[in-house]
């Protein structure tokens, strides 16, 4: 019995498809054939052939923004904990070594966050829904992002150009660094949602034939007219979409 909420029809509470033939199977050999169970699959996750060239956004299902913003996102959170570290232990030796740390972190996640800027804009500009909820979502990602972009470049050139040969991180660098670092933790919440919640640039979102039974990996260039067959079920025959 479910409380509290509903599950779509056809899903279970972990978000998968329900399994087609009433249960799960456990164990290490199949009902059928005794053979054993294939537990990794590698090949679909690293080909791209039968994907999709994209331009700046990528390939389909391997988009180019989300791993660019791994780095800035590790950067920032580093830098912004380096700078705190040299600020309050301005008095120690050890204070100068956090500053120039952090200020690495910030060069580096900077050459990044351009790149992700740029890929992230294109998505925007070419598969960004207008006037739907989803599309706000995503201009609100996109300015969050982008400030902290424009944070960041500000920091490195304070740093840069007034306080480089400091022992310590001095308060304007902190405060960018932390500004940047809270503005990031925001914009990466916005655009978990864009994904987990509402499928953006997700190119199987719902039953995928991924996640029923079977022996065989679906590459992306396969193009199944139907999901494999549940191991021991014979395959269901193909609907027509019009007679519905």
């Amino acid at each position: 019995m479910v409380c509290c909420g509903s599950l779509r029809p056809g899903r279970t509470d972990r978000g998968r498809p329900a399994d087609p033939s009433g249960s799960r199977q456990r164990g290490s050999r199949l009902a059928q054939g005794g053979g054993p169970v294939a537990i990794f699959s590698f090949r679909p996750s690293l080909t791209y052939r039968g994907r999709k060239f994209k331009g700046l956004r990528g390939w389909a299902g391997k988009p180019l923004h989300p791993p660019l913003t791994d780095v800035p996102v590790g950067a920032y959170t580093l830098a912004g904990i380096f700078d705190l570290v040299s600020y309050l232990g301005a008095d120690r030796a050890w204070a100068r070594d956090f500053y120039r740390a952090a200020s690495f972190s910030l060069i580096t996640g900077g050459i990044f966050s351009v790149l992700a800027a740029l890929t992230g804009f294109w998505d925007w500009l070419r598969s960004t829904p207008r006037g739907t909820q989803a599309g706000r979502t995503v201009n609100a990602h996109f300015l969050t992002m982008g400030t902290v972009t424009v944070l960041v470049l500000a920091g490195i050139l304070v740093r840069i150009l007034g306080y480089w040969d400091r022992a310590s991180t001095p308060l304007p660098a902190l405060l960018l660094s932390l500004a940047a670092l809270a503005l990031t933790t925001l914009g990466g919440t916005i655009g978990g949602t864009l994904v987990y919640d509402y499928g953006f640039n997700v190119e199987t979102a719902g039953d995928s034939p991924v996640w029923h039974r079977s022996e065989r990996d679906l590459l992306p260039s396969d193009k199944p007219d139907q999901p494999p067959a549940t191991t021991g079920e014979a395959p269901a025959a193909a609907t027509d979409p019009s007679a519905t």
